[in-house]
């Protein structure tokens, strides 16, 4: 038997519910369920932290931050993918930054959008900045998790060619060629499933349940782990074709590098802050 075809072969099927021909739309697909299943799982954990009262939120008030934090992801997310990762295309026609059905999500510019529309909620309904970041970063591995599974199962942003016992194929990595023909390559987006999300998520609720932090602090640290297992994803994961690298690093390592520094800075932060009291 052909070595190359011991190994699986991702091959699904992109939308879990197809529409009939004709339809506005073609189909409800399996990336636009996780977005919403990670919103519902992040729903449910601030109305247990309520009724836990580890939480300064009522129940109107999380409904109501679910709201900002739904534009400033799905904004953040798609505005960040045109200015980080293609950014000719967007000059060129700054509409297509519209064009969210076509993929294409940042999750760096996802935390920048998730900042903004938290500054603004806390603004808007004075509540303490902090205190609500440090609730909203152990609310968010839900869906980075989801995520990841969902480009697993569109069989986008695959690793780099292996030949370890664990390696895929995918065929949207080499269109026209057939399957028997592909080298395998690492399933990344697995990698960054588990590391991104289970472990940020026990490391953020435990760190969450079992300490009393400065406010501020574990906001400083999810930025920190999240960097850093993200880098250590990005030596498995190949870099996206046509976007070129920066100081000779992945855009994914490069943006990481910055979210560290900006995370421990945060952490210095807090504790200074705390000091001061």
């Amino acid at each position: 038997m052909n070595q190359i075809l011991a190994y699986y072969t991702v091959n699904f099927n992109p939308y879990a519910i197809r529409f009939p021909e004709g339809w506005p739309v073609e189909g409800i697909r399996w990336y636009g369920l996780a977005y919403l299943a990670g919103f519902l799982i992040a729903m449910l954990l601030l109305e247990i932290y309520t009724k836990k009262e580890m939480s300064p939120l009522k129940s109107d008030d999380n409904s109501s931050l679910m709201t900002y934090l739904l534009f400033g992801v799905i904004l953040g997310g798609r505005l960040g993918y045109m200015l980080f990762y293609d950014f000719p295309n967007f000059v060129s026609n700054p509409l297509i930054a519209f064009q969210i059905w076509k993929g294409g999500m940042s999750s760096h510019g996802g935390f920048i959008g998730v900042v903004l529309a938290v500054l603004l909620f806390c603004r808007n309904n004075k509540k303490p900045f902090w205190k609500i970041s440090d609730i909203i970063v152990t609310i968010c591995a839900p869906g980075l998790f989801l995520g990841r599974i969902a480009n697993f199962i569109n069989g986008e942003l695959w690793g780099k060619i292996s030949n370890v016992p664990w390696a895929m194929i995918f065929p949207n990595s080499a269109p026209g060629i057939p399957v028997d023909q592909i080298a395998a390559r690492h399933p990344s987006q697995l990698y960054e499933a588990a590391l991104e999300g289970i472990f940020i998520l026990l490391y953020t609720q435990w760190r969450f349940w079992k300490f009393k932090l400065p406010k501020g602090q574990l906001s400083g640290e999810f930025l920190v782990v999240y960097a850093a297992v993200r880098i250590f994803c990005e030596v498995f994961r190949e870099p996206d074709e046509g976007i070129s690298l920066i100081m000779g690093l992945s855009r994914g390592t490069f943006y990481s590098l910055g979210a560290f520094v900006a995370g421990a800075a945060i952490i210095v932060y807090s504790r200074i802050k705390e000091q001061k009291k």
